[in-house]
């Protein structure tokens, strides 16, 4: 659900415009705390990325909070996934996480967690939107939240992460080089690794408020690659800036995104008879991951771009494997959300089961060319919804193996328009034929 705050994944955007203002995360925090306590009694907890404007958010969400009569606690710069699982730990009615991901330290976000550790419900997401159009007010003195800093909150999450790797393995024979992306695992992933015996390099483990994400990590993997091949490591394990994206290198500097660590996982479960059902992937899914998993004999579906759809989607069918080229992964055996350093174990898992490096476990899956345009355009969604072009783009589907998507983005005013062939020059040539095909009909902009 998305509304005039909440989009997919929260509420995001550039701080000090829009959204992101101290006065609105403020009445944010006052209107979360008022639609919790409709709910039951309300406490929450409050954690971080590295972003420098985390501080100014963190005050403002605390005051509104405490405002509505909620009790906060505070846990400091931690991944989302942490967040998500320590919720439940500490019995809180909601977890709140500062962060804008994988975005530019500029901009900042907020996303609210359920005390079952998944994002909150519609029905909560409306009552803060509904909320949000009242003027604040501030319970009686009495009653005023009380706030607390919570210590050893990372050791705690450290703990879950390292239970998910069976203890019949060790990564004592390996060289893992792990990118924190100057983000939130900065202190947490490269002790996860290194307890369970693995030889630990780091790199983006020096934030300083601006850096997250820049250069490092798994929207930029060229550092990791790099590293991989200079310190000669087993492979390497790149998150994002607030822990819930994986992207992995092999032990020769290839990259290895969520589709190809999504099939892994997948395979391996179906070896060992742990799969349930199917996989579930997004409209951005690699069709030769499809290819490969349907050779297998297993199911696949696709969601909305987004995991909050793919994990509805996976709750919906009773299956538990899914996630994103981008690097979400979902197993909803180990998490309720997704969590790179969980993903991260249960490949190396894999790796440890199989005796093979990680190059080697995804045999049978060729990834299929993409190229993908941003087209300008205000009436993205007519084209969209336009029976004309979708004929003549289901008849071009028809002249070669592949496939075509069209997607208005939700943030500017363009149309994504993807194709995948056996060729990137294939890709693109179908890619520019549809958009010709678009202006002809539309016109420019």
């Amino acid at each position: 659900m998305s509304g005039l705050y909440f989009g997919t994944d929260g509420v995001r955007g550039k701080v000090g415009e829009g959204k992101m203002t101290p006065s609105k995360i403020l009445h944010l925090g006052w209107a979360a705390g008022m639609a919790l306590r409709n709910h039951g009694s309300a406490s929450v907890l409050i954690g971080k990325d590295t972003r420098l404007s985390g501080y100014l958010l963190e005050g403002a969400l605390q005051a509104g909070f405490t405002a509505a009569g909620v009790d906060v606690k505070m846990l400091g710069p931690i991944p989302t996934p942490g967040i998500s699982y320590l919720t439940q730990t500490f019995r809180a009615e909601a977890g709140v996480v500062i962060s804008a991901s994988h975005n530019p330290y500029y901009d900042n976000g907020v996303k609210l967690f359920g005390p079952d550790g998944k994002k909150i419900s519609d029905e909560i997401q409306k009552d803060i939107e509904a909320y949000m159009a009242m003027p604040m007010s501030t319970v009686n003195s009495d009653s005023i939240g009380r706030v607390t800093r919570v210590e050893g909150a990372a050791e705690r999450y450290i703990e879950f992460c390292k239970g998910r790797f069976p203890s019949r393995y060790s990564l004592e024979s390996m060289r893992i080089v792990v990118d924190c992306a100057n983000g939130a695992t900065y202190h947490i992933a490269p002790k996860v690794f290194r307890e369970l015996g693995a030889e630990v390099v780091v790199i983006g483990d020096k934030p300083n408020g601006s850096n997250i994400n820049e250069g490092v990590g798994a929207t930029s993997p060229g550092a990791l690659v790099d590293a991989v091949k200079h310190h000669e490591a087993d492979l390497g394990i790149a998150f994002d800036g607030d822990g819930d994206r994986l992207i992995m290198v092999d032990e020769n500097g290839g990259v290895v995104d969520g589709d190809q660590l999504v099939y892994i996982l997948a395979r391996d479960a179906l070896k060992n008879g742990r799969l349930v059902g199917g996989v579930v992937g997004t409209l951005m899914t690699n069709k030769g991951m499809e290819n490969a998993l349907v050779k297998l004999g297993i199911p696949f579906v696709r969601a909305q771009v987004g995991d909050r759809y793919v994990l509805a989607e996976l709750e919906k069918r009773g299956w538990h494997i899914g996630g994103e080229g981008s690097g979400h992964i979902l197993n909803l055996r180990n998490s309720p959300t997704g969590d790179a350093i969980v993903a991260a174990l249960q490949v190396l898992t894999t790796i440890e089961r199989c005796q093979m490096p990680l190059s080697k476990l995804n045999q049978g899956y060729t990834p299929m060319a993409q190229c993908m345009k941003n087209m300008p355009l205000d009436a993205r969604d007519d084209v969209v919804n336009d029976m004309d072009v979708d004929a003549e783009i289901k008849a071009l589907e028809s002249t070669f193996e592949g496939r075509v998507l069209l997607r208005p983005s939700g943030t500017e005013p363009v149309l994504r328009v993807m194709a995948e062939a056996d060729t990137h020059a294939e890709a693109e040539d179908v890619v520019d034929k549809i958009i010709a095909l678009i202006e002809d009909k539309y016109g420019t902009e």
